[in-house]
């Protein structure tokens, strides 16, 4: 329960908190109560204590020494719970209210305060009854006794009833609240998570055929507004990628199908009906283009395959990117010149490596430029050593441009533009994406642009540093 209901943790949090709070308070309140009970005894047991030097103030003959019993017994009738008893200095008691008892300890260290002063009150228990009082000096205008030792005490058994009573109460108060806030701790966090259940009920409804859905995140709590952004980017990205996916997957059955269709339709023309050998031999020969277009294309999908795994791990070798480039002219040439097309290359850089993946990489993009440069134009390739440690190789072409909204798409796998940027050669749409894996697996980028008639491609790849 605990690492499973987050209502359950937040209700017991706050029901300990509650507690914590509650029990705090019903210790203050009950010190209060009892520090109030202390201040009235001790002003009462001040009262008294002048009430009996007032007495005492008015002996002055050896008889009234003698009559101060009765005095006191006046004075004091009508005090219940009130204990007093006055005792000359060594010990002889002159009155005592009865069933009185004071400590020794209290009476042989009664404190001189003199005529107005108050001593400390003290608190004792004898027979299971309690007592809060003091013992004090008080003089008197008789030359035979001068000083008399007046102790003053009342009963506490009724205040300690009361706090008995007081304290029952206070506890079940508290018990009850502290039931009661868990309960009410409970109904909270259960309707302040409910933000949390209604994002959990859009995502179940969430599916492959409905990753349109988002959830609210301006209606969404603070707390919660940057999970559901999250869990909205992360929809987003799952979007894209089944819609790549699906679009992948119809190009690839699309190219698929051609190969094979074709192949088909060549052999179920041949079979039709008797045919010399060079007939079936020129079949043969059109199916084995096919079957090459094919194992190209299967190829190349494994490839990428990999390089989406992070299988692919370059070599570390010194490549020089002009030399790659000025040898990739040369396979280029003838297919160049039949188009009318130039090329040129200007700069150079080193880089390290897998030599045969970065031609790869420079071949797919050349024949990109090639394919799509009109007769009479250039292919410029360019090579420059930024400050930053990074080569760029450029590849431009004049022609027609790409649209920007197709541009971040274009390394996409058999991704067409539109039909006026169909490859002319039996290609697969691959190349592209091969040539970003592979300079990717190279910790370098690649870029497109395309602007008032001329596109570039860009590469980035770490400069070459002498070990």
């Amino acid at each position: 329960m605990w690492h499973r209901s987050i209502t359950f943790r937040l209700a017991l949090y706050f029901a300990l908190a509650s507690t914590s709070v509650l029990l705090v308070i019903g210790y203050s309140v009950g010190r209060s109560v009892e520090s109030h009970f202390v201040e009235m005894d001790t002003m009462e047991l001040h009262g008294k204590l002048e009430l009996v030097r007032h007495v005492l103030a008015k002996v002055r003959l050896p008889e009234e020494i003698q009559s101060l019993p009765e005095r006191m017994d006046d004075a004091l009738t009508g005090h219940e719970g009130l204990f007093v008893n006055i005792s000359k200095p060594d010990g002889a008691t002159i009155f005592a209210t009865p069933n009185a008892f004071f400590p020794e300890a209290l009476l042989r260290g009664a404190a001189s305060t003199g005529l107005s002063g108050y001593p400390e009150t003290l608190s004792w228990e004898r027979d299971g009854h309690g007592y809060r009082g003091f013992a004090t000096d008080a003089s008197t205008e008789a030359s035979e006794l001068p000083l008399a030792v007046v102790a003053i005490a009342i009963s506490t058994d009724q205040h300690h009833r009361f706090m008995a009573l007081f304290y029952r109460s206070l506890w079940v108060a508290i018990a009850m609240g502290i039931l009661s806030t868990g309960v009410l701790g409970w109904l909270a966090a259960t309707r302040g998570l409910g933000p949390v259940r209604e994002m959990a009920a859009v995502a179940r409804n969430i599916t492959v055929s409905r990753l349109s859905e988002r959830l609210q995140t301006d209606t969404s709590p603070v707390e919660l507004r940057d999970l559901a952004t999250a869990f909205n980017g992360m929809l987003s990205r799952l979007e894209d990628s089944f819609r790549r996916l699906s679009e992948f997957s119809s190009d690839l059955a699309h190219e698929l199908r051609t190969p094979i269709a074709n192949m088909m339709t060549q052999t179920q023309v041949a079979l039709s009906r008797t045919r010399t050998a060079d007939e079936y031999r020129e079949v043969l020969y059109s199916n084995a283009e096919e079957f090459d277009r094919l194992a190209r294309m299967i190829s190349d999908m494994l490839f990428l395959a990999k390089a989406d795994h992070g299988l692919i791990v370059p070599q570390s070798a010194p490549i020089e990117l002009a030399t790659e480039v000025q040898d990739l002219f040369e396979f280029y040439d003838a297919l160049a010149d039949d188009q009318g097309i130039k090329l040129a290359l200007a700069g150079q850089g080193e880089v390290s490596g897998d030599r045969l993946m970065i031609r790869r990489a420079i071949s797919n993009l050349l024949s990109n430029a090639i394919n799509h440069t009109p007769r009479g134009g250039q292919v410029n390739v360019r090579i420059a050593s930024a400050d930053n440690g990074v080569v760029r190789l450029l590849v431009e072409n004049p022609g027609e441009g790409i649209a920007p909204e197709h541009l971040l798409r274009i390394f996409d796998r058999f991704y067409r533009v539109d039909p006026s940027r169909q490859r002319s050669t039996d290609g697969a749409g691959l190349g592209l994406a091969i040539a970003k894996s592979i300079v990717t697996a190279h910790k370098g980028t690649v870029q497109a642009f395309s602007a008032d008639g001329v596109t570039r491609f860009e590469i980035r790849l770490p400069l070459r540093t002498p070990a």
